[in-house]
């Protein structure tokens, strides 16, 4: 009678010290980590500052790969498709995972199926910031003056369904003023900002912090609910008489479906170490990012409930992709 038993225990006995001598035995060559975005934007930031501390770690390369387009659906696709070895890994964002399931109808993807979360990296607020030709010093000067001026300032974003353009449709839409959106695929946004060609956009804190800091752009507002202790001296949108508003980004690292529970706890544990590093955490809140050290089972749950919660945004503002 309790032979059965023995048997299932061996089996559960030989599963677990497989998987445990998998997790230890990954990574045995280089791993690819895709962003979804071009370089020089948050995604690209936070992926190569993680990219590098794991690469130490563990004694493998851990190789950046650029692949933008579509609003990230690009990149991330191509990581929909990618073997699930552990060997393939995306550092994305709220955009392809929470927006885009319901800004691109015909999605060829299912962020909540097709993909494995493996850990948060961080939270990170929007800023509105304004090119210097902009007469307008604080909040309530930006927003007279855009009242004042209808429909000749221009919004730039890193494309059409971002948080960044998502943000300045919120902001046109409660303030009743009217501005063009300019999307771009990505950085390009910053740098047509920072020449002058476009008036303002919100912009994640990293991208943009050393800009701020050197006077190239003024920053007026952030999305978050508190001030940033990266710029305390910028009040919130919410408190600038626009209550209730709300637009931070959130970054993570997620493999194809499939991957190896035994790899995912891996990478979860080693990102998250990563995280805790006390200079890390200080270079990311220097920079406006928040370190967000969380589990599989946190993190899957979070980006779930952030897609009906964007899916409100995106159908008030009528915004489609075909």
């Amino acid at each position: 009678m309790n032979k059965p038993m023995c048997s299932t225990a061996v089996l559960i006995a030989s599963v677990t010290l497989a998987g445990a001598a998998l997790a230890q035995a990954w990574p045995s060559r280089p791993v690819k980590v895709v962003v979804a975005f071009s370089a020089g934007g948050t995604t690209d930031i936070l992926a190569r500052k993680v990219g590098q501390e794991l690469a130490e770690k563990l004694k493998q390369p851990f190789v950046i790969e650029n692949k933008p387009g579509t609003g990230g659906n690009t990149g991330t696709e191509m990581v929909v498709r990618a073997p699930a070895d552990g060997y393939t890994l995306i550092v994305n964002s709220v955009g392809p995972i929470a927006v885009n399931p319901t800004l691109y109808p015909k999605l060829a993807y299912n962020p909540l199926t097709e993909l494995v979360p493996i850990v948060q990296i961080a939270d990170v607020p929007n800023v509105l910031v304004v090119h210097p030709s902009v007469p307008a010093k604080t909040f309530d000067e930006f927003i007279t003056y855009a009242k004042a001026n209808p429909g000749k300032l221009n919004c730039s974003s890193t494309g059409i369904g971002t948080s960044s353009h998502l943000s300045c449709f919120i902001l046109v839409k409660r303030a009743g003023f009217e501005a063009v959106h300019v999307p771009y695929k990505g950085a390009d946004a910053l740098r047509d900002l920072l020449a002058g060609r476009v008036q303002f956009m919100f912009a994640t804190i990293p991208s943009v912090k050393q800009h701020i800091d050197s006077g190239a752009l003024r920053a007026v507002a952030v999305s978050s609910p508190q001030r940033i202790p990266a710029l305390p001296n910028v009040p919130t949108v919410a408190e600038s008489g626009f209550p209730g508003f709300e637009a931070d980004q959130w970054y993570g690292v997620v493999a194809p479906a499939g991957t190896p529970a035994a790899v995912v706890a891996r990478l979860n544990a080693e990102v998250n170490k990563v995280l805790l590093l006390p200079e890390v955490a200080q270079q990311l809140a220097v920079e406006g990012a928040v370190a967000m050290p969380t589990t599989p089972q946190a993190f899957g749950p979070h980006t779930a409930r952030e897609i009906p919660r964007w899916a409100e945004v995106v159908k008030a503002g009528n915004v489609r992709m075909d």
